[in-house]
């Protein structure tokens, strides 16, 4: 066979091509001119089957398919996915690629939300569990996760907008999406920044009430967290209404009334006292039991009344022993009338009461008869029969007017606008107008109940808003101010708390009465002394009442 041009000829006329060899890699030692052959796998592979580095093919033999990329992000689904953020964290992270980071934020998110859905199931009653962030050290820790929480989010919603990529958008998408983010930041951050304002306000109206430590003069505070109590089955709160006006020297105590709290059910009795009731007796532990061995002021025949006791002993303090134990003189007074221990007052000034009704939004209450109030005879205005919803200056002067009136109706008075308000100051209502009811209450109250208490107080009085509240007055023809049979006022008082320890079935039914001022007592046989003025007398007799048959809540 002959070459030509370096093709070799075959037989048939084919040319044969010259085998392609590869080049000899650099510093090889295979001799020259004799390297083997070499074919690359791809050559020996059909097309289409999966081989390695190669494309994949259309449908239909039509070629190789392009790569599919999401589609870009336009300004309205950056704010979209970003807003979807602060409801699901991690949302934007996974529209942006970021698996890993957004599942964990879901997971974490997830898990946060199914703790407090089991939190809220697993509790019989969840207003009792909510009284615990009562406690002051509790309220620091809520406002410190409140505050984190706050900027978290903040921080959430920053990065879940930049990792959505909006430097892609043009000029004016990134100016859209940067202010509507900026102010979706400061959305999401509103509901913290209120729950730590909010707790923080109340914070500051506990301390601002409640003396942050106790005074010799009450009850040792139990180290036990399980029974704060100390062991005692039943509570006794001496409630004063103050009247210190301006044009009045000292403090006049017009309204006095006991609750009587059974600490487990809740069942509460009433006992209202008069403030005309004269020449009270102090316990022997009291330093005016030996001033006043005969009663408060005996050697005064009209004198004496137990509205003068507070300010007595603050006048005197050579002989109580100490400044400012008005407070202390008349919890003697009252619970040695009663026969009771009376473990802690809270003074209610008047006109701060009249605030506090305002913050809540007035108060419904049934006036069984026309109360003129205001001025020396009722100029101001006249609060008609019927069912009426009160301001605060009206529930005020409805509870005050002597207008065709005495102090025994007052008390009657006084007891349903207490009733109404513990009845209408509901948990909601509390929460919608917290902000005024916190500042009412630093303007109107003083206690000796020390701040550690607050929150065992808070854990009975939801249990007083749903237990039996009965009332008992010590007014005539029943018991006379002007002369008290103290033994009589005694055994009326045991039997009112005995009755409301029993079911609600065994409890004795007392006749509904027309009007609130209507109370009365078990009768005894002892001789009525007259009285210093005329009374309204009651229509019917029996134990203490509850107040939705006396005041028609």
């Amino acid at each position: 066979m002959s070459k030509r041009d370096g093709v070799d000829a075959v037989p048939g006329g084919r040319k044969k091509r010259p085998s392609r060899r590869p080049r000899p890699a650099s510093g090889g030692s295979g001799a020259s001119g004799s390297r083997p052959s070499e074919s690359r796998p791809s050559e020996s592979r059909p097309s289409g089957s999966g081989a390695p580095g190669s494309r994949p093919s259309r449908p239909g033999g039509r070629g190789p398919r392009a790569p599919r990329f999401a589609k870009p992000l336009t300004t309205a689904s950056v704010l979209g996915w970003t807003a979807l953020s602060a409801i699901v964290p991690g949302a934007a992270h996974l529209r942006a690629g970021h698996r890993r980071t957004g599942m964990t934020l879901v997971i974490v998110y997830a898990v946060i939300l199914l703790g407090a859905l089991a939190f809220a199931l697993t509790r019989a009653n969840l207003l009792e569990s909510l009284t615990a962030f009562a406690d002051s050290s509790m309220m620091i820790t809520v406002m410190v996760v409140a505050s984190v929480l706050g900027l978290a989010w903040f921080a959430l919603m920053v990065v879940s907008y930049v990792v959505l990529g909006p430097n892609r958008l043009n000029q004016q998408g990134q100016v859209v999406t940067g202010i509507v983010v900026g102010v979706l930041c400061v959305a999401v951050m509103s509901p913290f920044a209120l729950v730590a304002q909010t707790v923080g306000t109340a914070r500051g109206a506990i301390q601002a009430v409640f003396p942050s430590a106790p005074d010799s003069d009450v009850p040792p505070i139990a180290q036990n967290a399980a029974d704060p109590w100390g062991g005692r089955t039943r509570v006794n709160f001496l409630l004063v209404g103050g009247d210190a006006a301006g044009n009045r020297t000292g403090m006049r105590t017009d309204s006095m009334t006991v609750a009587s709290v059974d600490i487990k059910t809740g069942n509460t009795v009433l006992f209202s006292l008069p403030r005309n009731l004269q020449h009270v007796r102090f316990p022997p532990s009291s330093p005016l039991a030996r001033q006043f061995p005969n009663g408060f002021m005996a050697e005064l025949p009209n004198g004496g009344l137990l509205n003068e006791v507070w300010q007595y002993a603050n006048d005197h303090p050579d002989i109580m022993g100490g400044k400012n134990k008005g407070p202390r003189a008349l919890m003697d007074a009252i619970g040695h009338t009663l026969g009771l221990k009376i473990d802690y007052y809270a003074l209610i000034n008047m006109y701060g009461f009249a605030a506090l009704v305002d913050a809540i939004g007035g108060l419904k209450i049934r006036v069984e008869q026309d109360i003129k109030w205001g001025g020396l005879y009722g100029t101001a205005g006249t609060i008609k029969a019927g069912y009426r919803k009160l301001t605060g200056e009206q529930a005020l002067w409805y509870g005050r007017s002597r207008v065709n009136s005495d102090d025994f109706s007052r008390m009657g008075r006084q007891r349903c606008v207490i009733g109404a308000f513990a009845q209408q100051a509901t948990p909601t209502v509390i929460l919608t107008n917290f902000g005024k009811i916190a500042g009412a209450a630093k303007r109107m109250a003083s206690t000796n109940i020390p701040e550690p208490l607050v929150q065992p107080l808070v854990q009975v009085a939801v249990k007083v808003k749903d237990a039996k509240i009965t009332s008992l007055q010590f007014v005539p023809p029943e018991f006379w101010p002007g002369s008290a049979d103290w033994a009589k006022i005694r055994q009326a008082a045991k039997k009112a708390i005995n009755d409301s320890m029993r079911p609600r079935k065994q409890a004795q039914t007392a006749g509904v009465s027309a009007s609130p001022s209507v109370t009365g007592a078990t009768p005894t046989k002892t001789r009525a002394a007259s009285p210093t003025q005329t009374p309204t007398r009651n229509t019917d007799k029996g134990g203490a009442k509850s107040l939705d048959e006396l005041c028609g809540l």
